[in-house]
């Protein structure tokens, strides 16, 4: 005897509903709406996976572009310069999350040369301490940062600025800070020539187009301060970046700014998050549309199968127990189609790499042309809570769509129902 044959009739009847009957086409057409109702909720189900999946991907792809400039949390004294840099650092590296320290000096200057004129933010390093807190020496095109000397004026820029102001490895550019000095033609800005040394391309085109750095000695100098502007910090998972920053706060001096990766970007992760937020609403109408589906499917099989109700009802069971088959029924297929999305889903979103390249290749054309977007390829980045989530919320829509099905089962009369047959 199998474990089918001891389940309760009502699982039985239920199950025995979502296959297709031999005796009558309507059966089988009602079976056949049942499978297109499976098919509908794993089509939304494995849509949502795939898009969510992708747009984790761009957003870790555009983050690791954004952490090889950035670091994952930096320290700022408000009165400009910290003074007691040293000691900051060893209080930071008291956190066990710690892993890497590099002092700083940062402001906003005006490039300017044979008449073009570009903002920028410069960023005064130490060439031999920045590789510990960020990997822009590994996105050095042309050029390398150790050529960033003490008292040589010399620059790295980003090379959509360099670009825009036509330079090359060589070329002179003058450096303008808004801090003013006293000369006796008046107030006039403080100006520098620095030299082109390299040229890096970190694939963000706000750090490519208006980022240049300095060693941190030329960089004191030209805002004349005394010490460093703060220290940058890389910690093991950036993705704790928030609660280091919390904890850094709370165990150095009260006066000390302490700021993540992510408020240095409040606006792109805001942004970010609502199209996310927005995308999953818009994919979840795809599920909803398939509940919907399910419930003119269980409302067809009510209507054909009233005698069956009524025979039922006649030998004793109760309206919970013909609200019990339809509602296994649809949880049948809601399950079944949940399933069937996220194995779906999950298979598309882990070898997207290989089926994007597919298709490009059989119609001809790009998805992603690598000179507008700057990638060459979809990124994909399957999270499984994701999965887990969307299935859910497959099952529960399914589980819902029962809902108003069965209790009409259930309030067939038996006389009514038979009284054609």
């Amino acid at each position: 005897m199998s474990i089918i044959d001891n389940l309760p009739y009502e699982w039985l009847v239920g199950l025995r509903y979502t296959r297709a009957g031999r005796r009558s086409s309507r059966n089988s057409f009602i079976s056949f709406i049942s499978l297109i109702s499976v098919a509908g909720i794993a089509l939304g189900v494995a849509a949502l996976i795939v898009v969510l999946s992708v747009m984790n991907g761009f957003r870790k792809d555009v983050t690791d572009r954004m952490l090889s400039v950035l670091a994952h949390i930096e320290v700022l004294d408000p009165g400009a310069s910290m003074g007691n840099w040293q000691d900051v650092m060893k209080d930071a590296f008291k956190n066990p999350a710690v892993k890497g320290a590099a002092p700083f000096v940062q402001t906003q200057g005006m490039l300017l040369r044979e008449g073009g004129m570009r903002p920028a933010m410069i960023r005064g390093v130490l060439p031999l301490d920045e590789p510990n807190v960020s990997d822009v020496a590994k996105t050095l095109t042309q050029g390398s940062l150790a050529a960033l000397k003490p008292g040589q004026f010399n620059i790295v820029m980003g090379y959509a600025l360099a670009r825009s102001l036509g330079l090359q490895i060589g070329d002179k550019v003058t450096m303008a800070l808004a801090q003013a000095q006293v000369t006796p033609a008046g107030m006039v800005p403080r100006i520098r020539s620095f030299t082109l040394v390299g040229v890096f391309e970190a694939g963000h085109y706000e750090f490519d187009n208006g980022m240049a750095f300095v060693h941190m000695e030329d960089a004191q100098k030209m805002e004349r301060l005394s010490a460093p502007s703060g220290i940058r910090l890389r910690i093991a998972d950036m993705h704790q970046a928030i609660e280091v920053a919390q904890q850094l706060q709370a165990s150095l001096p009260g006066h000390l700014e302490v700021r993540d990766w992510s408020k240095q970007n409040k606006t792109w992760f805001a942004a970010v998050q609502t199209e996310k937020k927005m995308m999953l609403i818009v994919m979840a109408l795809i599920i909803t549309v398939a509940a919907f589906n399910l419930v003119s499917t269980l409302v067809m099989t009510v209507t054909d199968k009233q005698a069956d109700i009524a025979i039922l009802r006649t030998l004793g069971s109760s309206p919970r127990s013909i609200m019990k088959i339809f509602i296994i029924q649809g949880a049948v297929i809601g399950i079944l189609g949940a399933l069937a999305g996220v194995a779906l889903g999950t298979v598309v979103a882990l070898n997207i790499d290989v089926i994007v390249p597919f298709f490009e290749q059989l119609f001809g054309t790009q998805v992603l042309p690598s000179d507008i977007y700057q990638v060459s390829a979809l990124p994909s980045d399957l999270r499984w809570p994701d999965v887990f989530g969307i299935g859910g919320i497959a099952v529960l829509m399914a589980f819902l769509a029962t809902i108003y099905p069965s209790f009409t089962a259930s309030r067939v009369k038996p006389a009514e129902a038979l009284r054609y047959e």
